[in-house]
C-alpha cells in the first residue's frame, strides 16, 4: 500500500508491526471472516451520532481494537496542545462521519493515554496508525493534505475489503439514501441479527463490548438483558413452575420458574416469586435472587407498572 511520504513514515510502519502485540486477535479475525454475512461492527462512540468515531481512554483501548476484526480501524494518536493534532483530527472526523462505518476513527490524546502511544512506539504527534485484524498494518507521522489523506483511506479499504466483512456493509450505508437523518448503529445492528438468529452467546458478545466503552448505552444494556434472558428461557422447562410451587426452598428452582413465568407472559407472577423467595432466604442466596429480580425489571420499560409495583415490594422485603 502506498504510504502518503514513505521516506518519513517507513521506519515507521516497520516498528509499529512489532510494537503492538495484538497476536490474540488473530483466531478471532479468522473466525469473523468465515462470518462475513455479519455487518459491519462500528466503534463505540462517543461523538454524537456517529457510532464510528470515538474518543479512545487506556480503559476502552482493547475494546476498539477488536473492532478491526470487522472494518479498519484508524487510530489517530494526537495531543491537545499539538495545532496539527487538532488539524489532522478534524480532518479525519469529517471523512469518517461520511463513511457510513466502512473504517472507524479511534481518537486518541496521549496526554490522557499515554500508554497507548508508548505501546505503539509513537516517537512524534500527530500519528496515524491503521489497525486491521488486530495488527498495525500502515502509518504516517505529521498532517497531510485532505486529498491525500482521502486517497490513503481509499487504498485502504481497497487493500482490505476482501479480508474484512464490514467494509462493503459500511460503503452501502454510507450511499444509502438518509432515513429521517438517523444514523444506524452498525453494532447495535449486528447484535440485533445475532439475537434474530438464535445465538444469543454472540448478541450479549455484541452488547457487551459496547458497554465496555460506552456503558450508558441504554440500548445495548437492554439488549444485553433481553440476550441472557432469551438464552435462560430457551433451556427452561415450563414444568419447572410446579416443582417450584412444591419445592418453595428451592432457590434454583425459583429463580427457573419466574424466567419461564416471564416467559409465558405472566409478569406479575414471576416477579411476586421471586420478592417472595427474598423475604424466606438470607446471606448470599438473598442476594442471588435479588440480582435475578432486577435483572428481570430490565426486560421492560423502567415505567412499566408491575415494575414499579414489584420494586416497591422488593425494598419493603429486603428492609
Amino acid at each position: 500500500m502506498t504510504r502518503p511520504d514513505p521516506r518519513k513514515t517507513a521506519a515507521l510502519s516497520a516498528a509499529l508491526s512489532g510494537a503492538v502485540d495484538l497476536g490474540a486477535l488473530k483466531a478471532r479475525a479468522d473466525a469473523a471472516r468465515q462470518a462475513a454475512a455479519a455487518p459491519a461492527s462500528g466503534a463505540p462512540a462517543d461523538n454524537g451520532s456517529v457510532p464510528w468515531i470515538v474518543d479512545v481512554t487506556e480503559a476502552s483501548f482493547q475494546a476498539v481494537v477488536e473492532q478491526s476484526l470487522q472494518v479498519p480501524v484508524v487510530v489517530l494518536l494526537g495531543a491537545s496542545y499539538s495545532p496539527e493534532s487538532q488539524q489532522l483530527a478534524a480532518s479525519l472526523t469529517r471523512l469518517a462521519t461520511s463513511s457510513g462505518g466502512s473504517w472507524i476513527l479511534a481518537r486518541v490524546d496521549l496526554e490522557q493515554a499515554p500508554r497507548i502511544g508508548q505501546a505503539f512506539g509513537v516517537q512524534s504527534v500527530p500519528t496515524v496508525v491503521a489497525v486491521a485484524a488486530g495488527q498495525p498494518i500502515d502509518a504516517f507521522a505529521g498532517p497531510i493534505a485532505d486529498g491525500e489523506l482521502s486517497q490513503w483511506i481509499a487504498r485502504l479499504l481497497d487493500a482490505l475489503r476482501d479480508r474484512l466483512p464490514g467494509i462493503r456493509a459500511g460503503e452501502a450505508r454510507a450511499t444509502a439514501p438518509a432515513e429521517e437523518d438517523v444514523v444506524e448503529d452498525p453494532r447495535i445492528v449486528a447484535a440485533e441479527e445475532a439475537f434474530e438468529r438464535g445465538d444469543y452467546a454472540a448478541a450479549q458478545e455484541y452488547y457487551s463490548q459496547i458497554l465496555a466503552v460506552e456503558p450508558a448505552n441504554e440500548l445495548a444494556k437492554e439488549g444485553l438483558a433481553q440476550a441472557r434472558f432469551a438464552e435462560r428461557a430457551e433451556a427452561v422447562d415450563p414444568e419447572v413452575i410446579a416443582k417450584a410451587d412444591a419445592s418453595p426452598e428451592d432457590v434454583e428452582a425459583q429463580l427457573a420458574a419466574a424466567d419461564a413465568q416471564v416467559a409465558l407472559q405472566q409478569v406479575e407472577e414471576a416477579f411476586a416469586r421471586l420478592v417472595g423467595t427474598v423475604r424466606r432466604v438470607y446471606g448470599d442466596e438473598r442476594d442471588r435472587v435479588r440480582q435475578h429480580l432486577v435483572g428481570l425489571f430490565e426486560l421492560f420499560p423502567s415505567d412499566d407498572p408491575r415494575v414499579a409495583a414489584a420494586r416497591r415490594n422488593l425494598a419493603a422485603a429486603l428492609y
